[in-house]
């Protein structure tokens, strides 16, 4: 079920999937929405009830003004505050990722248990690729056959518009977005106290083994699961990502 909230002025929106389990909040990555948590959700209910995220400037949520790192952590903030809910697990991709570890690093009452999908303490986001995404399209065959390969990991922001078939992001919010991602954030990951699991693709392009291994050693709680998978381990490995994350929540704290 698709949900609304406003937070200072612009309109934040969120997926509820819904059924008895008990919550935990996704936030995806770029050129994604929430929408893109709804395999996981499926295979990880009755047990888990995911609600997810449109982050700003994605999906059905307002585009906004700044892109920096504390206003996607504010966005967080009131989302867990409009849901009301207690310590909560909290699953991130990519940008999601960073965003989640963050806001466990700064309020820490809020979050019960992390899973960080598939990125780094120290992030050097290449935004070339957005820069040359496909826009507009006359059909939504057209987008694809422009996307290629990379088209099943982007068709969740498809949208058709009046001047054809764009994305659900803008690309210049996209593009300040990467710049604001770029840096060390390893004052936040190391200051995380709850438990975490680091997932990481060996296909990746953006996490290497090695820096994956480090963080694990320098995280408080952390443990690592490495999948054949890419960057969108969730997409590439669904069962095995599903897999992983409900052993990870069913570990005692």
């Amino acid at each position: 079920m698709r949900e609304f909230f406003m937070v200072g002025g612009r309109k934040l929106s969120y997926l509820d999937f819904g059924g008895p389990g008990r919550p935990l909040l996704a936030l995806h990555g770029h050129y994604n929405e929430a929408s893109a948590f709804a395999s996981l959700a499926e295979a990880l209910a009755p047990r888990w009830r995911v609600i997810a995220l449109d982050q700003r400037g994605h999906g059905e949520s307002d585009r906004a003004t700044s892109y920096e790192r504390d206003d996607y952590i504010a966005d967080v903030v009131a989302f867990h505050r409009h849901l009301g809910v207690g310590p909560v697990p909290v699953l991130g991709h990519s940008l999601g990722g960073v965003n989640a570890y963050q806001f466990a690093a700064r309020h820490p009452d809020k979050v019960s248990r992390l899973i960080v999908e598939d990125i780094g303490a120290v992030v050097d986001c290449d935004w070339s690729f957005t820069t040359r995404l496909p826009l507009p399209a006359p059909s939504r065959e057209a987008l694809v056959a422009a996307l290629g390969a990379t088209a099943p990991y982007l068709e969740c922001s498809f949208r058709q518009k009046r001047s054809g078939w764009r994305f659900s992001f803008g690309i210049e919010d996209t593009v300040t977005s990467q710049k604001a991602l770029n840096g060390d954030h390893w004052d936040d990951w190391t200051a995380v106290s709850c438990p975490i699991l680091l997932v990481h693709g060996t296909r990746s392009d953006e996490l290497s083994a090695g820096h994956a291994r480090t963080m694990v050693a320098r995280g408080r709680r952390a443990r690592l699961v490495e999948l054949a998978a890419g960057h969108v381990v969730h997409h590439d490995a669904p069962e095995q990502f599903a897999a992983a994350v409900t052993d990870f929540l069913s570990e005692p704290c």
